[in-house]
């Protein structure tokens, strides 16, 4: 196996793992910034122990320090908006919106990297764009959870982009530390906005025994098993190939809330139409990349 290919597997069984995510989130009964905030802070407890047992060096200099934190204030909101949508609406709208991901790296990626923009790369964003109207037009009732994701889904790719250069100065699980870090930060600075807008009760910060489990869950299996992984994969893949590929987190994740909720997740032919396009999109970058490069060889070689 090469190891480009084990980095593909690896990315897939993260995504795989994500699209778990939306359904914790719905199962769990406290508000959208407190499954935020204890999914970080149990995250950054877990971390900072399998550090401490593994005696790696938490030193990173002081201007990479604040990066880093950065990009965890970043996630941060970004979780909060993802889980939110998912509220809002359901756990498959909520991930189709999320598949937005590959449109705007496609955009945000040439921009923070100084690369040129690849325009069958803005294709296949513009692929998802078509995808996401036929949803909307069709899903209306729906549209603020799918506003919510698709946010979501564009600060998803700035800290995407973002940990692609971290990764190269620093160790991963010191990377997802911090982030978790930032990101715990990002909801507390959040709670005071979102108890004067939309809820005045505590109440719902605290969580059931059941809460509890899923929190933990949430935080040992899908923040610092799968994000740390993802982290690490970001040497190799591009941020374009990693949220794009992220994109078939809908497919597993629509999958998996059908199989528990049942009827309240099904959805319109057009909903399935429109994210049938998105999902062409995944399928299509390989061959087209591949065919690319090819050309590009090719031409190298007549010069």
């Amino acid at each position: 196996m090469t190891e480009e290919l084990k980095n593909y597997l690896q990315l897939h069984f993260v995504v795989l793992i994500w699209g778990l995510t939306a359904i914790l989130g719905l199962l769990i009964n406290v508000s959208a910034v407190a499954v935020v905030f204890y999914r970080t802070l149990f995250s950054t407890i877990i971390l900072l122990g399998l550090l401490l047992l593994w005696k790696k060096s938490f030193k990173v200099e002081f201007k990479e320090f604040f990066k880093i934190i950065g990009v965890g204030l970043i996630i941060g909101l970004h979780w909060i908006l993802f889980f939110a949508a998912a509220r809002v609406s359901t756990a498959s709208v909520c991930l189709v919106g999320i598949a937005t991901c590959s449109f705007w790296t496609s955009l945000i990626e040439p921009l923070m990297s100084s690369r040129k923009i690849k325009i069958y790369e803005l294709l296949l964003g513009i692929l998802v764009v078509l995808g996401l109207y036929i949803i909307f037009r069709l899903e209306f009732q729906y549209i603020e959870g799918l506003i919510m994701a698709i946010v979501a889904a564009m600060l998803a790719s700035v800290f995407t982009v973002l940990n692609g250069k971290l990764t190269h100065k620093h160790n991963h699980y010191v990377i997802t530390f911090y982030e978790m870090m930032g990101a715990c930060l990002s909801s507390l600075l959040f709670i005071p906005l979102y108890l004067y807008y939309f809820d005045t009760e505590i109440v719902n910060f605290i969580p059931n025994q059941l809460d509890w489990v899923y929190l933990l869950l949430l935080a040992g299996i899908c923040t610092v098993l799968a994000f740390s992984m993802s982290v690490k994969i970001q040497k190799v893949l591009s941020a374009f190939v990693v949220n794009l590929t992220v994109n078939l987190e809908p497919v597993y994740g629509i999958v998996l809330a059908f199989a528990i909720f049942g009827e309240k997740e099904k959805m319109s032919a057009g909903f399935y139409l429109g994210t049938a396009i998105i999902l062409l999109s995944v399928l299509s970058y390989p061959l087209i990349n591949r065919v690319v490069k090819r050309r590009a060889l090719q031409s190298d070689i007549i010069r």
